[in-house]
């Protein structure tokens, strides 16, 4: 269908943006033409749009000259959502990158897609107000990319995703019409729910031009909670007596000790020698009941054989506390350069079950696999390392992470909590959508995008070209 620009079409595009904003050099499309996955396809031009009218023109150019357009926010994705596996044209949304307006009174932020969430989160803060969502590329993913994957983060369990702070969007449909879904109200039940069909879509329906986000308060206080258990089953058990006693806490991680010895490669880390898992809390709310609530649970991880606790004190405390977690990620690429990265959930009481069958397939493929995430809400990330060059283990890899996702479906879970689909997880998708759903969603894209236009080739295996 696609084909390269041709020169026509290149000299519409910078008459629409400018040279500034339309390029086609080289390592322009090479910054733009890979994501976390790492897997590179060279786009045939950049564009940074400006404005949403910006965004319609260059979306009815394409349906004129039937080139793709692949919207992107950071480029922090895990499954190839924003690569453009067809060429064309990659949609940057960084120049739309203001805060339009707070309400205290309303609890209601307005938003470009291109602000850092983490930026709009310091922004609020000094205001008292909370945007609860927290992916781990906070420091640099954008709002519009966490839309359009519905991003969770570790606050989940108590605060919901990216969808459960949607109040309102502004859009510009693959044919170039813009369009505004929902708006300032929490209650708002008219008509179809458009804003939630375009959330989680991983930009295949429209490109997001604006945000209506719901706020909270922001939590007076935190305490934090670090235990280390003798194995995964009696972590989980500690997982389910916390939650039985009515305590609902703001994040609660498990590591397994695989990822904690990755960490302990560079970073001195003082665990028990006979550790099986590590479990992170952490509850919120006012001062009083945070210090109340973290003793309640210091001691349930006790008494469910826990080898060590500690708790935080202050605030300084909870961030050294934190930084075993955040250190896992990035402390992988010591055992392996490359890794297959899976956000796969399964219900919490198959957690313990889960963790032990994925350690046994890294065992069966002769690959390092890791597994730690959100114990709260059974989301499981589960990486399988290997190193690209090693052609037999690449190989290895690739089946373990298919065996992954065959048990996740098995045991009643789901493929993605919060990576999406994008490409890497597509051929797996008819494991757990049944055929009349999945030909409905097809329906869905081909009514809003007849020329499939908007980044083709995802989600979808059959519609790779």
């Amino acid at each position: 269908m696609r084909g390269r620009l041709d020169h026509g079409t290149r000299r519409k595009l910078l008459k629409l943006l400018g040279k500034e904003n339309f390029r086609t050099d080289w390592a322009t499309r090479v910054s733009y033409g890979f994501d976390a996955t790492n897997k590179v396809f060279l786009p045939d031009g950049v564009a940074f749009p400006g404005s949403a009218q910006e965004v319609s023109g260059i979306l009815k150019l394409a349906n004129e000259r039937s080139f793709p357009v692949i919207p992107r926010g950071a480029g922090s994705g895990f499954t190839g959502g924003a690569v453009p596996i067809e060429g064309g044209v990659v949609l940057s949304t960084e120049r739309m990158n203001r805060i339009l307006s707070v309400s205290r009174e309303d609890l209601v932020a307005v938003v470009q897609p291109g602000v850092i969430t983490g930026e709009l989160q310091k922004e609020l803060a000094k205001l008292g107000l909370f945007f609860p969502p927290d992916p781990a590329s906070i420091e640099f993913c954008t709002i519009g990319g966490n839309v359009a994957e519905c991003a969770g983060g570790m606050r989940a369990l108590k605060y919901g995703v990216t969808r459960d702070y949607v109040l309102g969007l502004e859009v510009v449909l693959p044919t170039g019409e813009i369009i505004r879904t929902g708006g300032r109200t929490v209650k708002n039940v008219v008509g179809y729910d458009l804003t939630r069909l375009i959330v989680g879509s991983e930009g295949t329906l429209g490109v997001i031009t604006e945000i209506t986000l719901k706020l909270i308060p922001l939590p007076r206080g935190r305490t934090t909670v670090l235990a280390f258990f003798p194995s995964v089953f009696s972590a989980t058990q500690a997982v389910s007596q916390i939650l039985s006693s009515c305590i609902l806490p703001s994040a609660m991680e498990i590591v397994d000790r695989a990822s904690l010895e990755c960490v302990a490669m560079s970073n001195p880390v003082d665990y028990p020698p006979e550790t099986g898992a590590m479990l992170l809390v952490e509850v919120d709310g006012s001062e009083a009941a945070t210090k109340e609530e973290a003793r309640n649970v210091a001691e349930i991880c006790r008494k469910a054989s826990a080898l060590r606790v500690l708790v935080s004190q202050d605030e300084k405390d909870s961030e050294s506390l934190w930084k075993l977690r955040r250190a896992i990620s990035p402390s992988l690429a010591r055992l392996r350069p490359h890794r297959l990265n899976e956000d796969v959930v399964v219900p919490r009481s198959k957690l313990a079950e889960a963790m032990e069958i994925f350690r046994k397939i890294g065992e069966e493929y002769g690959v390092p696999l890791t597994t730690f995430g959100h114990a709260g809400d059974g989301n499981i990330h589960v990486n399988v390392l290997y190193d690209r060059d090693n052609e037999d283990e690449a190989t290895r890899a690739e089946k373990a992470a298919c065996r992954v996702m065959e048990v996740t479906v098995a045991l009643g879970g789901s493929l993605s909590g919060e990576h999406g689909i994008g490409i890497t997880k597509s051929q797996f998708l008819p494991l757990e959508v049944q055929p009349e759903a999945l030909e409905l969603m097809k329906k869905v894209k081909s009514l809003l995008d007849p020329k499939g236009i908007l980044n083709p080739g995802k989600i979808f295996p059959q519609e790779r070209g």
